[in-house]
Formats: C-alpha cells, sequence, structure tokens
C-alpha cells in the first residue's frame, strides 16, 4: 500500500478553539453533530465518484478515512478520528488534501 511522504502530525484531539482557528483558513467548512462537514455541489454525478475515488486514495495515503456520501450532483464529507473521540489534527491534515482536489 503506498503510503503518504511527509511526516504526519500527532493524532490528537483538538479544542474548540485550536477548530475554529483551523476553520478560519479555510472555505465551506463548518462543524456538524461533532464532525468537519462540507458539501460539494458538482456538474454531474460522474463527477461526485470521481472526486470521491479522489479521496479515497488520498485516505487510504495517511490510514484515515471519512465519511463520504454521494448524491446526483454532490459529495458531502464528514471527518472525525474515532479513537481520540473528535475532531483531530488529522482531520484537518486530510481536509487539506481534500481541498488541493477541488
Amino acid at each position: 500500500m503506498e503510503r503518504t511522504n511527509f511526516v504526519m502530525p500527532e493524532r490528537r484531539k483538538l479544542d474548540d478553539l485550536e477548530i475554529s482557528q483551523h476553520l478560519g483558513q479555510v472555505d465551506g467548512w463548518s462543524v456538524q453533530n461533532g464532525k468537519l462537514h462540507k458539501r460539494f455541489e458538482l456538474d454531474s454525478y460522474k463527477a461526485g465518484l470521481v472526486l470521491a475515488m479522489a479521496i479515497g486514495h488520498h485516505a487510504d495515503r495517511i490510514d484515515h478515512h471519512p465519511d463520504m456520501f454521494i448524491g446526483y450532483q454532490y459529495v458531502e464529507i464528514g471527518l472525525n478520528t474515532h479513537d481520540v473521540g473528535g475532531i483531530s489534527t488529522y482531520d484537518f491534515v486530510l481536509l487539506n488534501l481534500i481541498e488541493g482536489l477541488v
């Protein structure tokens, strides 16, 4: 399995202030039901499948897997870290990888 070439940060739960600071640096992301959340509007169902596959590829590279819902012309993403019981540093690493795809 392919792994990332960069060093992952320590996997730790972030507090509300840290989460707010990170969210202030990205567009369209919010916290919903304890997860980082964003809905991507796309031109077609196929575009959503392509985006979901690309996200899945990067998620596997860093061994951190989002919740994804693929609908007609959209993909919704939910990020949290089960083993720390909330939103972690890993969620923002994956968020930034996702933003680099769009």
